[in-house]
């Protein structure tokens, strides 16, 4: 009922009121308070990510009672995550996709139930950049969330992934900088990934933050380039937004947001 009262508040009032609605909570993650399905769930901030805050906030098997699609990372930044027809991957940093287990922590991640709402096939050479010139452009509005996920083969694929951290963690930036990056060939798969509003900016990644994954299931990683051959894109419009924060005693409550992060995460981000 509290979510539907907002419906009719401004996105950034319904953004804050979310965070203050569910800061502090840490538990009871088990049962779904939203049954709509056009709700993006997130888990954390990229804000807190940038600052080193790599602990666990929800399990694996708590995290896909919210979406079957979605992305995000592992318990001490350990490499990428993919959540693809309702199972959770990690691309970890020799490249190799794994099934996760539901026991697994997440510090941060991106969930929705995706429900074709677009499809459209993709020109072959369109580059990452074109598609994401073309996406904008068929999207009703640049004010809600998008889920996004693309099939087919591509000429050139290239991702990241990064090693696992021990704390005291580092910066995102920190990591970053000694990233892994995989160069793939004529390969087929899925991208799955989400546009979020440029108002989320600190909370979400504004624009776009897309994952890959082979059709094999066997490697992938958070997207840097692409060139495709051939393939079809569908988008979900997704209109709601469900945020839940580190709990009381985390890093989290202790750290300083003020700062402008927004260089910073398009550093990570390449």
């Amino acid at each position: 009922m509290f979510i539907k009262s907002l419906r009719k508040l401004s996105p950034v009032i319904l953004i804050c009121a979310l965070i203050f609605s569910l800061i502090g909570c840490n538990s009871g993650y088990a049962s779904n308070p939203i049954k709509e399905r056009e709700t993006l769930f997130q888990i954390s901030t990229i804000n807190a990510l940038m600052e080193g805050i790599y602990d666990s906030v929800i399990t694996v098997g708590d995290l896909l009672q919210y979406g079957d699609f979605g992305i995000g990372t592992f318990e001490g930044l350990d490499g990428e995550m993919i959540v693809l027809d309702g199972k959770c991957y990690q691309i970890k940093s020799d490249g190799v996709a794994y099934l996760k287990e539901d026991s697994a922590g997440v510090p941060f991640a991106d969930v929705t139930f995706f429900d074709k709402d677009y499809e459209e096939a993709i020109a072959s050479g369109t580059t990452f950049e074109q598609l994401k010139t073309q996406i904008t452009g068929i999207l009703p509005t640049e004010n809600i969330f998008y889920a996004i996920k693309i099939e087919g083969t591509f000429i050139y694929m290239q991702t990241r992934s990064v090693a696992g951290q021990v704390k005291p963690y580092p910066p995102l930036t920190e990591v970053t900088a000694d990233q892994v990056v995989f160069d793939f060939n004529n390969v087929k798969g899925t991208i799955v990934g989400f546009y979020c509003p440029e108002y989320v900016a600190g909370v979400g990644v504004a624009g776009y933050h897309l994952h890959f994954i082979t059709d094999e299931l066997d490697a992938g990683g958070h997207i840097l380039n692409f060139t495709v051959d051939e393939a079809t894109i569908y988008i979900d419009y997704t209109n709601e937004f469900y945020l839940i924060l580190p709990g009381e005693g985390s890093d989290f409550y202790n750290t300083d947001f003020s700062p402008d992060y927004t260089d910073d995460i398009e550093e990570a981000e390449k």
